[in-house]
């Protein structure tokens, strides 16, 4: 079993989400993302490099190369939730489809213990490296945050015309691919823009689901933390009203939406 010899960066391990997949998950986040989104907040997962950022005025180092055998006694300790609740493991980022030579072999390991899988994803790769990945995932959470694809580039650092396009070949594959929006003041969060997503994501073969992520700003010391600037600061999060009234906007285009998950 070569494959467990594959090594890889992640940057941390988060246990008993909810939020991230059917039933009780383990995350595993992984370093590097290709995209620069304005309120993102893991800013400690978009470069691939070790790094180290101040918490709670402690100097912590966010990074660590491990290879899949040894990262595989880390998720097997919660082996318990998992066959309870219908559970598993669900790699996040960062971008864990920027890591294809290490990331599709987690995902093997957990199918040989017959453990459910899922990523988050953007989406932003070749479908060469995608295709490394189906095999072993059986859920797939996949951002959707703009259709303009000048506005996607300014708030994100990229278009967005290889993410529509990935997100269809996602839906033919036939895995169980749900959509989420981040739902960001003063990026998508007129009813014309979350109309337009919805009903994209209503056209993708076999998808059911929408998820609304409500903007917050959880992660903005993270960014003091690494000594960067924070480009939302001021943007407060949305009110309640306005999140339930873009929901029923999206329910119109025929899909099961939910506010979070």
């Amino acid at each position: 079993m070569d494959y467990l010899k594959a090594k890889g960066r992640i940057f941390d391990i988060q246990r008993y989400s909810i939020h991230d997949g059917p039933g009780i998950r383990t995350i595993v986040f992984l370093k590097g993302c290709p995209l620069r989104c304005r309120w993102c907040c893991n800013p400690e997962g978009q470069n691939y490099k070790i790094e180290q950022m101040m918490v709670n005025g402690e100097l912590k180092t966010y990074g660590e190369d491990i290879t899949v055998e040894e990262l595989m006694p880390k998720l097997i300790c919660d082996e318990f939730y998992f066959r309870r609740s219908g559970g598993g493991i669900t790699l996040s980022g960062g971008e864990c489809l920027a890591q294809p030579d290490f990331a599709p072999h987690i995902l093997h390991a957990c199918k040989d213990l017959g453990y459910n899988t899922a990523i988050e994803t953007t989406g932003y790769s070749t479908w060469e490296n995608i295709e490394k990945y189906l095999p072993y995932t059986d859920y797939v959470l996949m951002d959707i945050k703009h259709m303009n694809s000048e506005k996607h580039k300014e708030f994100t650092g990229v278009e967005n015309k290889i993410i529509h396009e990935n997100a269809m070949k996602f839906a033919k594959s036939g895995v169980n691919l749900t959509i989420r929006v981040p739902v960001i003041p003063g990026f998508n969060n007129t009813p014309e823009e979350i109309s337009d997503i919805a009903n994209f994501a209503a056209s993708l073969p076999g998808v059911k689901n929408l998820h609304l992520l409500p903007y917050h700003r959880l992660g903005e010391g993270k960014y003091e933390g690494l000594g960067r600037e924070y480009l939302m600061h001021g943007i407060e999060p949305m009110d309640k009203e306005h999140m339930n009234m873009l929901l029923e906007v999206a329910k119109k285009s025929g899909l099961k939406c939910q506010i979070g998950g």
